[in-house]
């Protein structure tokens, strides 16, 4: 049986191995499913919102054992982690109360009435990306099983940990054997086959765009549904009427936190030329002052980077003679550390047009509002981005005008549970989190009732 090594990014120390799973056990896994999808779909809405909360509490239980391990496995800043495994609590709190809320129509029509019905797909693949494991899971798992679904989690190969226990959390806290399993393992094996198996209804797929076309031209064969949240190259955008200060000292948490491992970092800094000089005056020591250490200590605030691999892929940038500003620091020895880095590109560069996945952040100068949006909207993705401005017509005209499925006007907010969140363009397709996600894992089912 293969299996994946796990290495701690922080030391690179072997913390454990993990045994992958075979394509016969993932069609185990399905028939399991299936069989638990017909008797929670059949449960009273209520009975299902009182187990979700459940769930939820023991999660919220283990919210310090959760954190240590993303710690270890992932490299997370330890108040990062302790913050995503309450997410998870939240979210699936939040989610508790959907089911007594998936509420159909009452269409007036002649001859009789006319009634909706949202019916679940059944047994749903998720398939969630390595740089926020619990968190991402969460946000495709907790509306599934609201709207009376079966989950099959692949959780990413470097990163299984915290998906492996909050795998048993959900047994632990009552819910049915087979509604809610966690599978290791490789895309090729464990993901494909979520793709070509006729009973798994659904793929929830987070991370890159390259393999996110895959998988929805994989899902094409069976008419699949998708949701796909994939990269970014998003803008944050300063104009001259800003708080210049507020912007700097704002900018380097907006693509520097999670070590830039994300898709909505702002990794595009558009500046207007004439306060260019003096906002990097101004971001310079806000960078230098940007804790990168040991992920346990509750004061650092970016950690390594996950793996040798991604850190190679990373480290590429900056070997085309990248024009570099500024670096932050990051410690020295074991480890795969990586310094926040300030660019100063050509707007054609590949570092200021290729997402890399990483602390680094490309200054680049416009000359007015039109400059400033077409240049923010130059880019095959459109998931995220921020607009600081101190003219609120100006804010709302820039924000209507960037194609971009997630903004923030004066601050860097990009994701709330309760809101929705995905891109425009090459970004994704579909939307994930706020009211209406549970009926993304629905049909609608219309039936006419003759009083003839």
């Amino acid at each position: 049986m293969s299996e994946t090594t796990l290495v701690n990014p922080a030391d690179e120390t072997v913390i454990g191995t993990v045994a992958h799973t075979s394509l016969e056990e993932v069609d185990a896994a399905v028939e399991r499913a299936v069989r638990a999808q017909r008797d929670w779909a059949a449960l009273a809405p209520a009975d299902r919102g009182r187990a979700l909360r459940r769930f939820a509490a023991a999660v919220d239980a283990h919210v310090d054992e959760l954190a240590l391990l993303e710690v270890r496995n992932s490299g997370h800043p330890i108040g990062q982690a302790r913050w995503e495994a309450g997410h998870v609590r939240d979210v699936l709190e939040y989610y508790s109360g959907a089911p007594e809320r998936l509420i159909g129509q009452q269409i007036p029509v002649a001859g009789g009435i006319d009634v909706t019905f949202h019916e679940p797909l059944g047994v749903i693949g998720v398939i969630v990306p390595w740089n926020f494991p619990m968190t991402i899971a969460s946000w495709g798992f907790a509306p599934a099983l609201a709207a009376g679904n079966a989950v099959l989690l692949k959780p990413a190969d470097w990163t299984p940990l915290t998906a492996i226990r909050l795998g048993e959390l959900a047994l632990e806290s009552g819910l049915p054997d087979g509604l809610f399993q966690v599978l290791p393992g490789r895309g090729s094996v464990v993901g494909e086959r979520f793709v070509t198996h006729e009973k798994v209804r659904k793929i929830v797929f987070t991370g890159s765009t390259e393999v996110g076309k895959r998988v929805m031209a994989g899902c094409s064969a069976q008419v699949k549904p998708v949701t796909l949240e994939l990269g970014g190259k998003s803008a944050n955008i300063v104009f001259a009427d800003a708080d210049l200060e507020a912007a700097a000292a704002g900018a380097p948490g907006s693509v520097f936190d999670n070590a830039g491992q994300d898709c909505c970092a702002r990794s595009r800094l558009l500046v207007e030329r004439s306060v260019l000089d003096r906002f990097l005056e101004l971001l310079e020591p806000a960078v230098r002052a940007f804790r990168v250490g040991d992920p346990l200590d509750e004061s650092v605030e970016m950690g390594p980077l996950v793996s040798r691999e991604h850190h190679v892929s990373v480290s590429s940038f900056l070997d085309d003679g990248a024009r570099v500003a500024f670096r932050g620091s990051a410690p020295d020895g074991p480890g795969f550390w990586f310094a926040p880095t300030v660019l100063l590109p050509e707007r054609a560069d590949r570092v200021a047009t290729e997402e890399i996945f990483g602390p680094v952040v490309s200054v680049l100068p416009f000359d007015d509002e039109a400059d400033a949006i077409a240049l923010a909207n130059d880019s095959i993705y459109g998931l995220s981005g921020s607009i600081w401005t101190r003219d609120l017509g100006r804010g709302i005209r820039v924000a209507r005008a960037v194609d971009s499925g997630n903004l923030s006007v004066n601050s860097h907010s990009s994701v709330r549970y309760a809101t929705p969140f995905g891109g425009f363009k090459q970004s994704g397709l579909g939307r994930e989190l706020g009211p209406d996600a549970p009926l993304a894992f629905t049909e609608t089912k219309n039936v006419f009732f003759s009083h003839a």
